[in-house]
């Protein structure tokens, strides 16, 4: 298989992304949590002292640029193969050569595997026992979860590191160097306004490849030599709307959305989910509200909107945008409909006042657990009623700690579900007087 290449060469039929890919570590943007001074993988990289690792992050983090920083700077064999197009086959080639070196010239082969998820779990087993007796040093891309996509076996040999996406500010950077880099648009002498730059940047979602790939396009429709926020809105077929996901904005429209669902207005709350879409809000941003809504403002008047609100976030995650769309519209008409109650809220509010205001008083010692002698001894568990051995499985038995006993903290409400379960409450309570005379 080929090895990486240096970096190709300026011409019209190299993609823009692929001629600015960093050549070193000074070169990368972002990820200073992996590759920041003195960290542990910049150290690893510069020392050529790297083991099997996994490079786990969302399209356009760096995940195939770290390849290409490793084999520029390391002196080991350095292979590249993609699991979307290799085969089985070429792995076996790829080992078998690799025992060759390293039995021979006594040289160490670096395998970068591209998109290691597509290949199933019993095709990953064809790395194993190489990486097992050191003959390959694995570098695995995914954008997959590595728990879940990659053997277990080649898991627990490599180390996994995160990459995350790219801030705006950082894809700006690399856009800047873009316009001006020889490799790049240097030649041409584009400007950009300052506007057009932070437009692209932003709604790039984290990716560099997009932000890049746009610039490459509203480079070719430049006029007068300049990049007009205009052409790069028509580059990225988006328009910019006021939504800074850093500034005020981000929490004006979702406010607006979050009261409009708890004001039990479906089409209010359709339209500013509509527009964080447009906007380029992540999607699990909005879903992360959606389910603690669920609970804070919906709560036991319906308790199937915790599960719907759940079953929105996998359902964003398994399909992503923008078919997510569909499913998050149904998850906020569903939350937006459904009676409302904060009682569960209010409760766990008053329950840690009370902690914080009585201390940690002493659980009652019929409920407190008698694992060992000496504890039965000093009367841990005595007269601890169980509750199954009672007529309605209900029995009068004090709970709370003796100072906060009688105490209320869930009041239910009267609408939707919370309804019968304050009735059920109340016919408990019934039921523990009666036991408590008889």
């Amino acid at each position: 298989m080929d090895l990486f290449a240096q970096a190709a060469p300026n011409h019209s039929n190299t993609p823009l992304a692929e001629r600015m890919r960093p050549r070193n570590l000074d070169e990368v943007v972002g990820q200073q949590q992996l590759l920041g001074e003195g960290r542990l993988l910049r150290r690893l990289i510069e020392s050529d002292q790297l083991s099997s690792v996994i490079f786990w992050g969302p399209p356009g983090t760096g995940k195939t640029t770290l390849g290409q920083v490793i084999a520029n700077s390391s002196q080991s064999r350095f292979v590249y193969f993609s699991a979307v197009l290799g085969s089985i086959k070429d792995v076996r080639e790829i080992v078998a050569e690799a025992k060759q070196q390293r039995a021979y010239h006594g040289r160490k082969t670096l395998l970068f595997v591209d998109e290691i998820h597509r290949f199933n779990k019993a095709q990953q087993d064809a790395f194993l026992p190489s990486v097992e007796k050191g003959e390959v040093t694995l570098i695995g891309a995914t954008t997959e979860n590595p728990s879940f996509e990659v053997n277990s076996a080649l898991l627990s040999r490599s180390r996994v590191f995160v990459l995350e996406p790219l801030g705006a500010e950082e894809l700006k950077i690399l856009l800047q160097r873009a316009l001006t880099d020889d490799r790049g648009l240097g030649p041409r002498q584009l400007t950009a306004e300052n506007d057009a730059l932070d437009f692209l940047a932003e709604q790039a979602d984290g990716d560099a490849r997009v932000a890049l790939g746009a610039l490459e396009v509203a480079a070719s429709a430049a006029q007068e030599q300049q990049i007009s926020l205009d052409i790069a809105q028509e580059a990225l077929q988006k328009k910019a709307l006021l939504y800074d996901k850093g500034a005020e904005e981000h929490y004006n429209v979702i406010s607006a959305f979050i009261k409009s669902l708890r004001g039990s207005d479906a089409d209010a709350a359709l339209y500013w989910l509509a527009r964080m879409l447009e906007a380029g809000e992540d999607p699990l941003f909005i879903v992360r509200r959606m389910v603690i809504f669920s609970s804070e403002d919906v709560g036991n008047a319906d308790p199937r909107a915790l599960q719907v609100a759940l079953a929105v976030q996998q359902a964003v995650h398994f399909v992503g945008l923008p078919e997510a769309r569909i499913n998050l519209a149904q998850g906020v008409t569903y939350l937006a409909t459904a009676p409302k109650s904060n009682s569960s809220y209010v409760g766990i509010n008053e329950a840690q006042a009370e902690v914080r205001n009585s201390g940690a008083l002493p659980v009652p010692k019929h409920i407190r657990n008698a694992p060992t002698q000496l504890m039965k001894e000093q009367g841990y568990g005595k007269g601890y009623k169980y509750a199954h051995n009672y007529d309605d499985g209900v029995v009068a038995q004090q709970h709370l700690p003796d100072k906060l006993a009688g105490k209320q903290y869930y009041r239910p409400s009267n609408r939707g579900y919370e309804k019968t379960i304050g009735e059920r409450m109340e016919y408990l309570r019934l039921q523990q007087k009666t036991k408590k005379t008889e």
